[in-house]
């Protein structure tokens, strides 16, 4: 049993996707941490996101113990893992790894849950339930720059808004697995949703489109 569920940063998928994963006994996997890994580990050794030979080396190279990093989210990660993803031969690197999650999940699990941008087109297709997660821009920007801000980061809205907006851009416009929702994907709009509305909404979805009974 595998799930997809894709969409735009802050739109809430992480949230949705580790809630289905605890309830239906699924392994998770948030993809984004995958690239955030090599643009971490990138920027560590004073490389250069935009170096696609090099990225591609460093993603090569992943482990798994390298998505447990400290500075996964640290200041400029996030916009460096969203230059590397755009390179081809970093996202060919990295297809095995997040396959091998999906369809060989260990002894007691159901299967995986995995969130990102192109799990339902490009990575497991086969997926039997696809969720696109999105919500507005301004919400989106609002959330994460609470987040920010409960982190203890000093961040104004304008230049997080902004930031999101560059990322959205250059996510759906790369060539190699451009961030869209899967021609079968159901689109759940989070914009005016509290976080158990929308789980529910999900869980409905996914039990439905993987013939899973309600407990």
């Amino acid at each position: 049993m595998v799930v997809a569920v894709d969409g735009p940063a802050a739109a809430g998928k992480g949230t949705l996707a580790r809630r289905l994963a605890t309830t239906l006994n699924l392994v998770y996997l948030d993809t984004g941490s995958i690239y955030r890994a090599v643009a971490a580990k990138l920027l560590a050794a004073g490389g250069d996101p935009n170096d696609a030979e090099t990225a591609t080396e460093v993603a090569r190279t992943l482990v798994s113990d390298d998505l447990g990093r400290d500075d996964l989210r640290a200041e400029g990660v996030g916009a460096a893992a969203s230059i590397v993803s755009a390179h081809q031969d970093v996202r060919a690197a990295l297809l095995d790894f997040q396959r091998a999650v999906a369809f060989d999940p260990p002894p007691g699990r159901a299967g995986a849950v995995l969130d990102g941008r192109d799990i339902g087109t490009v990575v497991c297709p086969e997926a039997c339930a696809k969720l696109f997660v999105t919500a507005s821009l301004e919400e989106r920007a609002r959330r994460r720059h609470e987040e920010l801000l409960g982190r203890g980061e000093e961040r104004i809205y304008a230049r997080v808004l902004e930031d999101l907006k560059e990322r959205d851009a250059r996510d759906s416009a790369r060539a190699t697995a451009p961030m869209t929702a899967a021609a079968d994907a159901v689109t759940l709009d989070t914009s005016d949703l509290d976080v158990e509305t929308a789980f529910r909404k999900a869980l409905d979805i996914v039990r439905t489109r993987c013939g899973v009974t309600a407990a």
